[in-house]
C-alpha cells in the first residue's frame, strides 16, 4: 500500500475517523469537567527528641514514636472520633442520610492520607537504624477551606493525643512507683514491729548478747565461789559460837555433878533433887531455843546476851549469803538458758533482719526511682521530652489533585483517534469494492484498458450539502440537549462555567479569569 492509497482511505473514511474521535473526546471533556474536584491539604509534624540529655533525666515513656503513632492512629481513626470531626465540619452532607455511620467513617478513613518520613539515626542504645523523624497527615475533599480546616484539626488531634499518651504513661509510672513505695513502707513498718516484738521477747538471747551472757556467767561463777567460801567460814564460826553456849556448858556440868552425886547419894537427897530440877529447866530452855531456831538466852545474864548477839549476827550473815547464792544461781541459770537458746533465736533474728534489710533496700531503690519519675513527669509536663511539633500547617489548596484534567483529555484524545482509526479500518476491510485498476486486474486476471474518473452531477452535490447540513443540525441539537440535561439534572450552567473556568485557570498557568 502506497502513501496515496493511505490518503485515499483517510479521505474515503473520514467520517468513521472524525465522529468516533469527536464523540470520545467530547465524553472525556465532560468527564474531566463534570467530576467534582478533589483538593488535598497536608500538615507536616516533626518528631523532636527531648531537650534534656538522657544522662541527666531518663524519661519514663519507653515506647518509640512509631508505637505511639500506631496507638494514636487507632484512637483518631475510631468511628467515634471521626464522627466528631464529621459533625463539626458538616462533612459528607449529601450522603449522611443514605449511608450508615460505619460507611461514612470508612469514607473519611479513605480520604485521610497518613505518611511517615524516616532517616538513619542512632538510638538510645548506640545502635544505628531507621527511625521515623516526621510524618504528614492530609485530608482530601471537595471544598478547599473545609479541607484545610479538617487537615489542621487532624494535626491538632495528633499533637494532643501524643501529649495525652506521654502524660498518661508518665503519670502511670509515677503512680505505680508511689503505690509500690506505700506497700513497701507498710511492709517495712510491719517488719519493724515484728523485729521490735521479737527483740523485746528475746532481749537477752539475741546474738549480740551471747558474749555478754557468757561474761555474766563467768562473773556469777566467781561470785558464787566467793560466797561459798564466805558461807563455809560463817558456818564454822557458827559452829564455834554454838560450842560456847553457856546453857549447854552448864547442862553438861550439872549432868556430871548429878552422875557424881548419884554414886554417893540417893535420888531423894535434896542436892540430887535440886540438880535434876535445874537440869530439867535447862533442857526445856535449850530444846525450846532449838525449836525456835535460836539459842537459849537469859536476858538478865550478860554472858548469855553476848552469846545470843554473836550467834544471831552469824546466822543473819549466813542467811544473807544463802539468799545471795540462790539469787546468783537463778541468774546463772537464766544466762545459761539465754546462751543455749541463742542459736535458735539467732536464726529467727537473722531471717527477720534479712527481710527487713531487703525491704529497706527495695524501698530506697523505689524512692530513688520515684524521684526520677517525678523529675521525668515534670519534664513531660513542661513539654521538654520527646514531642510532636507542627512544622508545616495545612494551607488552603489552590489546585485540585483530582481529577487530572490534562491526563483525562490526553487519554480521551488518544482513545478518540484510536477508535476512529479502528472504525475506519474495520469499515475498510469489510468493504470489498474494487477502486483501482490494479485491484481490478488482480481480481479479474484481465488487462484493464482505461479508467473513467468519478463524474459528479449537481444532484449528488446537493445531496452531499444536505447531508452535511443535517449532521451539523444534529450535532447542534445534541449539544443543546446535553446542556439542558446537565443544567436540570446535574448542575446549573453558571456553576458549570465557573468550574470550567477555574479548572482551565489551574491547567493553563498565567491565565486570568
Amino acid at each position: 500500500m502506497t502513501l496515496n492509497d493511505f490518503l485515499d482511505i483517510v479521505k474515503r473514511r473520514k467520517n468513521f475517523i472524525i465522529w468516533p474521535a469527536l464523540a470520545i473526546f467530547f465524553t472525556a471533556v465532560l468527564v474531566a469537567f463534570l467530576i467534582p474536584p478533589t483538593y488535598r491539604s497536608t500538615s507536616t509534624i516533626l518528631i523532636e527528641a527531648q531537650d534534656i540529655p538522657r544522662e541527666y533525666v531518663m524519661s519514663t515513656v519507653t515506647s518509640y514514636a512509631e508505637e505511639r503513632l500506631q496507638t494514636i492512629n487507632q484512637r483518631i481513626m475510631s468511628t467515634t472520633r471521626l464522627m466528631e470531626l464529621i459533625n463539626q465540619f458538616n462533612l459528607y452532607a449529601n450522603v449522611r442520610k443514605s449511608w450508615s455511620i460505619e460507611q461514612i467513617a470508612e469514607k473519611m478513613r479513605r480520604d485521610i492520607k497518613f505518611e511517615t518520613m524516616s532517616a538513619d539515626v542512632v538510638n538510645r542504645y548506640g545502635r544505628s537504624g531507621s527511625a521515623t523523624i516526621a510524618f504528614s497527615v492530609a485530608y482530601e475533599g471537595n471544598k478547599p477551606d473545609v479541607v484545610q480546616q479538617v487537615a489542621n484539626a487532624l494535626a491538632s488531634l495528633y499533637l494532643e493525643e501524643n501529649l495525652k499518651i506521654r502524660e498518661q504513661q508518665a503519670t502511670g509510672a509515677t503512680r505505680f512507683i508511689q503505690e509500690e513505695m506505700n506497700s513497701l513502707q507498710a511492709k517495712l513498718a510491719e517488719t519493724d514491729a515484728k523485729l521490735a516484738t521479737f527483740k523485746s521477747r528475746n532481749l537477752g538471747a539475741l546474738p549480740e548478747m551471747v558474749q555478754l551472757n557468757l561474761q555474766n556467767v563467768d562473773r556469777i561463777d566467781q561470785d558464787i565461789t566467793r560466797l561459798n567460801d564466805q558461807l563455809r567460814t560463817l558456818k564454822e564460826q557458827e559452829k564455834y559460837i554454838k560450842s560456847q553456849n553457856p546453857d549447854k556448858n552448864r547442862l553438861q556440868d550439872l549432868r556430871a555433878q548429878l552422875t557424881d552425886l548419884e554414886t554417893r547419894l540417893t535420888d531423894q537427897h535434896p542436892d540430887v533433887v535440886i540438880i535434876k530440877k535445874e537440869i530439867a529447866q535447862l533442857e526445856r530452855r535449850v530444846n525450846k531455843a532449838e525449836q525456835e531456831g535460836k539459842e537459849s538466852s537469859d536476858s538478865y545474864n550478860p554472858a548469855h546476851s553476848q552469846y545470843a548477839a554473836q550467834l544471831s549476827n552469824i546466822q543473819s550473815e549466813i542467811r544473807s549469803i544463802e539468799f545471795q547464792l540462790d539469787t546468783m544461781t537463778r541468774k546463772r541459770n537464766v544466762y545459761l538458758g539465754r546462751v543455749s537458746a541463742s542459736p535458735g533465736v539467732e536464726e529467727q533474728y537473722r531471717n527477720l533482719l534479712m527481710e527487713r534489710n531487703n525491704t529497706q533496700a527495695k524501698y530506697e531503690d523505689l524512692m530513688k526511682k520515684g524521684m526520677e519519675a517525678n523529675v521525668a513527669y515534670g519534664m513531660e509536663k513542661g513539654q521538654l521530652g520527646e514531642r510532636f511539633t507542627l512544622i508545616e500547617p495545612a494551607l488552603m489548596p489552590v489546585k485540585p489533585v483530582k481529577p487530572n484534567i490534562p491526563a483525562i483529555l490526553l487519554i480521551g484524545f488518544i482513545l478518540g483517534i484510536g477508535s476512529g482509526i479502528g472504525a475506519a479500518s474495520l469499515r475498510e476491510f469489510s468493504d470489498h469494492s474494487v477502486r483501482t485498476k490494479e485491484a481490478l486486474a488482480e481480481a479479474t486476471s484481465m488487462t484493464v484498458l482505461a479508467g473513467i474518473p468519478e463524474i459528479g452531477i449537481q444532484q449528488d452535490i446537493d445531496l452531499a450539502k444536505k447531508q452535511r447540513s443535517t449532521w451539523i443540525i444534529v450535532i447542534i441539537a445534541v449539544i443543546l440537549v446535553s446542556l439542558v440535561i446537565v443544567h436540570f439534572l446535574v448542575m446549573d450552567l453558571d456553576v458549570l462555567w465557573a468550574r470550567f473556568t477555574r479548572k482551565l485557570i489551574g491547567i493553563v498557568p498565567g491565565l486570568s479569569p
